[in-house]
């Protein structure tokens, strides 16, 4: 079989080479493309575009794979930890237990921040939204530490301090917006326990740490710690590609995530469902509305981009889900709207033939509420999931000897060369 495609234009025909995956999936490499034939593609918001060559995440859409590694999400979040998997992204293999303990120690030795960077907290507006003041407070990090070095000890340094400083800004910004005393973290807890308690900590009411909350949001962030090239990954390696610092390419990322079809997209579940409830509940106009294609209504938490089988990563979530609702035995009535969603949706041949299964988006918001987490911090959350994602596509992109300034073409359609015209004459 040649391993390169033809391309015949103007009576001349061009070969361009095919790249194949490890996983058996091919691309033509258009590298030269303009270079040969004077032409560029054009592939509206990149869906068939492959923006670079990766070793970190596999993802199958039509088999509904999920692979960190080789590792498959499933075994993760059966058996690991956030830290576990988060070395795992960055590093690309598994640490020992030396390794792990020692990435532990890192994470607690870095997690408090200067006292300085509360300063900033207190001049943010009271309603502003915690994505835009967390990509401000990462991207202020840079300000308060050393520039990352070429060394390897300086780079691990700076990537356990992203990781632990930003859980630490988080739980911040959620204590400062509600006026209460900021809990600061402790070096006896690991990465997961250590946030809830900084969340929900307080000196009247000291908070007992929950082993199935510990474990839910393990899970949680396993699951959002990376999805191969999406939006926000994308834009940390679009903007990582000016040779920028770590801490501005994953503000970058955070502000890219911030988006209701992206990352925003769990807040809008329970935005969705609020609504369904202020207006009585009425379950059924909702599925109505949402089947009618002139109607623009649209069901939040249902369908995938790119999985076109069942979401592996809302299985487990939803298993996640089932367990903590139950453990708490929760009466929420939003919770009863998404659980008649759920069945619906699961049983209705519209559904099933269009795809549009309930997703990782549906049950992670339905197990953030449960867990007490606010909704405005819902995609805040999901930011301190992506962070080793998006550190391991950061880091193979500055590694990579193929790396070139990002830099996409375009088709203009606008006014052909037109005369200046003096604004008087006008």
């Amino acid at each position: 079989m040649d391993n390169y495609a033809k391309i015949t234009y103007e009576g001349k025909t061009y070969k361009l080479p095919v790249v194949k995956g490890s996983e058996g999936e091919k691309a033509i490499d258009i590298s030269t493309l303009r270079q040969k034939t004077g032409l560029i593609t054009l592939d509206p918001g990149f869906a068939n575009t492959g923006s670079c060559i990766s070793s970190i995440t596999f993802m199958s859409g039509e088999k509904g794979i999920l692979r960190y590694r080789g590792i498959p999400v499933e075994e993760l979040a059966r058996h690991s930890t956030f830290t576990e998997t988060a070395y795992l992204l960055i590093n690309g293999v598994l640490p020992t237990r030396n390794e792990l303990n020692r990435f532990s120690v890192l994470l607690n030795d870095n997690s408090l921040v200067h006292e300085d960077m509360q300063i900033f907290y207190q001049n943010f507006p009271r309603a502003s939204h915690p994505m835009g003041i967390l990509s401000s407070m990462v991207n202020a990090l840079r300000s308060f530490y050393p520039e990352l070095q070429t060394v390897e000890e300086e780079i691990n340094k700076t990537v356990t301090r992203l990781l632990s400083k930003t859980r630490t800004l988080a739980a911040m910004s959620y204590k400062i917006s509600r006026g209460h005393k900021v809990i600061y973290p402790r070096t006896d807890l690991p990465y997961c326990a250590n946030f809830l308690n900084m969340m929900f900590d307080s000196p009247v009411k000291p908070y007992r740490i929950n082993r199935d909350m510990v474990k839910a949001l393990n899970v949680f962030w396993i699951l959002h710690a990376d999805h191969e090239q999406n939006c926000s990954t994308s834009a940390v390696r679009v903007v990582g590609s000016g040779r920028v610092n770590l801490y501005a390419a994953i503000s970058a990322g955070i502000a890219a995530l911030w988006g209701p079809l992206h990352g925003g997209a769990n807040q809008a579940v329970i935005e969705m469902l609020s609504d369904i409830a202020k207006n009585g509940g009425d379950i059924d106009t909702v599925i109505k509305k949402a089947k009618d294609k002139n109607d623009p209504f649209r069901l939040m938490g249902f369908g995938h981009r790119v999985y076109k089988t069942y979401d592996p990563r809302a299985k487990i979530m939803k298993k996640m889900c089932d367990k903590v609702l139950k453990k708490l035995k929760i009466n929420d009535p939003l919770l009863d709207i998404a659980k008649k969603l759920e069945e619906i949706a699961l049983n209705d041949n519209y559904f099933i033939d269009h795809n549009l299964y309930p997703n990782v988006d549906f049950y992670s918001g339905i197990l953030l509420r449960a867990m007490g987490i606010p909704t405005k911090m819902f995609t805040v959350m999901f930011a301190i999931g992506r962070l080793p994602g998006w550190i391991a596509q950061w880091k193979e992109s500055a590694d990579d000897p193929k790396w070139r300034l990002s830099r996409p073409r375009q088709i203009y359609t606008g006014p052909t060369k037109t005369k200046y015209i003096p604004i008087d004459e006008r």
